[in-house]
């Protein structure tokens, strides 16, 4: 045997996937007592390369100190798993991962400089096949942040994070979408959105995310009433069939990069104008979008606080657009308050149904944005004339044919189910009479939060009242709803330290 082979041989251990989720990091583990971790002098959080005969990835390596592997295995994450793509027990080959060179550009950027096209490319393809710990990651997304891209490197930008993944194709001239850009909890005009723009036989391929910080995605919300979970197969017959579907974007690998980002982005809370724009616009391309509405919602505790700020965002999207061929069109809305009535995806669910159903105590504010945006997308697709969209959205919502349609899309994703109630809830009501005059947005779903949503799909928050309601005092503001008595209790001891998440004017 040659002195490689015996190497190779030596450094190698059976594969075991053992089901855990580490989102879209790469995550390898090994016993504490292995002969690679000695010989090569792994530790925990050691980057390795994990090879087979055609698949190479750079995982990050946590060791295990009990049984859960036996000896000579290797344990890969589900993340790990899909990229490497190898067979239960086949033999791998583990060794010191070679020098990233696209670490020099981000410490470059670091420094001030302009990233170009092959170095922003570069910087994508490595964080994509895990090249990059969170240390880069970070140095990375902070490099960027505060305006620190030029207009140039977020077209950049945006195309590596497109070229670097799947990108989806329809076989139609026009494709339309729309994105929120965030932090106005139960905003969920898309699962409204897409069964009245889709009754117009145009085609929405609608790839919405999970909660990664908030109470509920668009996603979550959809899985309480549609499986959400679907290949990209299984998402072309659904177009092909009702035109239109809301899934999670994660299944279909769509800007991969922008996924990864995503998370460290989230746990830094940095929001950088730059890959905000890149991560929206993206996504739509590589979903095959040619027409999208972006909502920008403004408030003093949304994600964009100012009316000059979201101009300039809007401005920007409308830009970049023109430039990778994709067809933009912004609107700016009102962010002061939540849409609708419920927080957490099983009452946010309840709220797009009764909307959909017509029901008389269906929550108004999310009905007139979602016949808006929807009139907005008629309109930009050339479906309908310019001012007439909202007079046909509205026409198709009362007339039943919205609610069919999703009925059908449901159907297609495989199956229509109705959304749970949670066990356990508690009202939380005012100390005083008045007039409701602020909400917070993000305190209120902090305690959805804690009360259990997302990870708890019936648990949330379900709003009383909405800015300007008069109120008396002891009247209930909100409902708090959790599905374990503890997740009640920590949400309410949270509530009971916050001043003003809903206040009160008493002078009216």
């Amino acid at each position: 045997m040659s002195t490689q082979a015996s190497e190779i041989s030596k450094n190698t251990l059976r594969v075991r996937r053992l089901g855990i989720d580490t989102y879209s990091k790469p995550v390898i583990y090994m016993r504490h007592d292995c002969h690679i971790c000695k010989s090569e002098g792994f530790e925990a959080l050691s980057r390795v390369a994990v090879s087979t005969d055609k698949e190479t990835i750079i995982a990050s390596l946590n060791i295990v100190n009990n049984n859960l592997l036996n000896p000579g295995e290797i344990g890969l994450s589900d993340a790990a798993w899909r990229m490497l793509t190898p067979e239960e027990n086949q033999a791998v080959y583990l060794s010191h991962p070679d020098p990233v060179s696209s670490h020099r550009h981000v410490r470059s950027k670091v420094y001030g400089h302009s990233l170009s096209d092959h170095q922003l490319m570069q910087i994508m393809q490595d964080i994509v096949k895990g090249h990059y710990d969170d240390i880069y990651l970070s140095a990375f997304i902070t490099a960027c942040a505060g305006s620190r891209l030029n207009f140039d490197e977020i077209i950049s930008l945006t195309k590596s994070m497109i070229n670097v993944g799947r990108q989806l194709s329809w076989g139609s001239e026009i494709v339309v979408d729309k994105h929120c850009i965030g932090g106005l909890p139960g905003n969920r005009t898309t699962m409204i959105i897409v069964p009245i723009v889709t009754s117009f036989g145009l085609v929405m391929p609608k790839t919405s995310s999970r909660a990664i910080t908030s109470p509920a995605g668009t996603a979550d919300t959809m899985e309480m009433l549609a499986p959400v979970n679907l290949s990209v197969e299984e998402l072309h017959k659904v177009i092909e069939k009702e035109g239109g579907c809301i899934i999670w974007g994660g299944s279909v690998y769509l800007s991969p990069a922008d996924d990864i980002l995503i998370t460290v982005e989230r746990q830094l809370d940095i929001d950088s104008e730059g890959q905000l724009i890149a991560s929206v616009l993206s996504k739509k391309v590589a979903a095959g979008s040619t027409h999208v509405l972006i909502d920008i919602p403004v408030g003093p505790t949304a994600k964009v606080r100012s009316l000059n700020l979201a101009n300039e965002l809007a401005n920007l999207m409308i830009t970049v657009g023109e430039e990778i061929g994709l067809n933009v069109r912004t609107k700016i809305t009102d962010g002061s308050q939540p849409i609708g009535r419920g927080i957490g995806p099983a009452l946010e669910a309840h709220d797009v149904l009764a909307v959909l159903r017509n029901d008389p105590g269906a929550p108004e504010d999310l009905r007139e944005r979602s016949l808006e945006l929807a009139g907005d997308i008629l309109e930009i697709s050339g479906k309908v004339p310019e001012g007439k969209g909202y007079t046909e959205a509205m026409k198709v919502l009362d007339s039943g044919v919205a609610l069919e349609k999703f009925r059908s899309i449901c159907e297609a994703q495989g199956e229509i189910r109705e959304p749970g109630r949670a066990k356990y809830s508690r009202d939380v009501c005012a100390k005083l009479a008045g007039i409701v005059s602020d909400i917070d947005n993000r305190r209120l779903a902090l305690t959805a939060k804690l009360a259990g949503a997302p990870i708890a799909p019936t648990a949330g928050i379900y709003l009383h009242v909405k800015l300007g309601s008069v109120v008396s005092r002891d009247q209930p503001l909100f409902t708090i709803y959790a599905e374990a008595p503890g997740e009640l209790d920590y949400a309410l001891d949270y509530i009971s330290a916050q001043e003003d998440i809903i206040t009160i004017n008493p002078d009216g």
